[in-house]
């Protein structure tokens, strides 16, 4: 960690404006940075938004496009899991780290809660703050099967990638390959490919385990398939996973973070692999995951005793 002067500094502040609570702190956070002395960069689109909803945003520099986040510091994000995942797709390709505020339900990519602001908004004026990388997916769409002439669709994600059926009263059949070889064909709703970064989200509701982040590994979990081999799956993160829609049947959809999708007709084939850029996270405090995970399922610990410490 280090602490320097603010001169130069520009921040990337980011809110979901459909929160009262984030219209309130997007006004405290701008006040905050600007007095300190950094420069305080926002979307254009928000600045409109914000400044419907009576906030004082003066000075605020007003940016748009995918670039927004060229040259700045820090990218923070006030919002729950969706506005980080949203604010992702800007602050990842100009290797800018991100620091959320959680104002929805378990934000668990949040790294403060909201009546954390003050003094997250002074750790990043004092750049008291580490930043740590996660891994990322890259993935690659052949609507023809792998000999389609197509090129294919190329897009990414943080948490997951998720293939799932399209049609409700349809199961989905596909067949998994792991690095070239086919493992199992499935009739299921669909199937989840989460980083360990997401595997506290899609792929922990479909029944998936929990990695820890330090752990690089893919882990696959099936939705509801009609099979005997349908585990969730730990696989090496250099491994290339595909799934592949059993021709002639029904139609897909895979959905990436839940925000980019991709319509998937019967034959077509997802290819997923460890990407080469990551997504940058700044955090405030070291406290180990395993505490992260007690406060934000609230989990029971009461009558843990820990170790003893030896006699001095």
């Amino acid at each position: 960690m280090t602490s320097s002067g603010p001169d130069g500094r520009s921040v990337l502040l980011l809110a979901h404006t459909g929160r009262p609570a984030a219209t309130r702190s997007a006004q405290l956070v701008h006040r905050s940075l600007t007095d300190a002395g950094l420069t305080v960069r926002m979307l254009a689109s928000e600045v409109d938004e914000l400044k419907l909803a009576g906030c004082d945003l003066d000075p605020v520099e007003a940016v748009g496009g995918v670039d927004a986040a060229e040259g700045v510091e820090l990218v923070m994000v006030l919002g729950g899991d969706g506005t980080l995942l949203r604010a992702a797709e800007i602050a990842r390709p100009a290797g800018a780290p991100l620091l959320g505020v959680n104002l929805g339900h378990v934000g668990f990519l949040a790294e403060a809660e909201r009546e954390d602001l003050g003094a997250t908004v002074r750790s990043v004026v004092d750049r008291d703050y580490e930043v740590e990388e996660r891994m990322t997916l890259d993935i690659a769409v052949y609507n023809g099967g792998r000999n389609a002439t197509a090129p294919p669709v190329r897009t990414w994600a943080l948490n997951e990638a998720t293939l799932e059926k399209a049609n409700a009263r349809r199961m989905l059949d596909m067949v998994l390959e792991i690095d070239g070889r086919p493992l199992s064909r499935w009739g299921c709703d669909g199937v989840v490919c989460a980083t360990p970064t997401g595997s506290t989200a899609h792929a922990f509701s479909a029944g998936g385990p929990i990695v820890w982040p330090e752990v690089e590994a893919l882990v696959l979990v099936p939705i509801s398939a009609h099979a005997l081999f349908a585990r969730p799956i730990v696989v090496s993160p250099d491994a290339t996973v595909a799934c592949e829609i059993v021709p002639a049947t029904t139609a897909g959809v895979l959905w990436c973070d839940g925000r980019r999708m991709v319509e998937l007709p019967a034959g077509a084939r997802i290819e997923v692999t460890r990407a080469d850029l990551p997504v940058r996270l700044a955090r405030l405090q070291r406290a180990p995951f395993t505490d992260r995970l007690v406060a934000k399922f609230a989990l029971p610990v009461a009558g843990w005793r820990g170790r003893s410490e030896p006699d001095a």
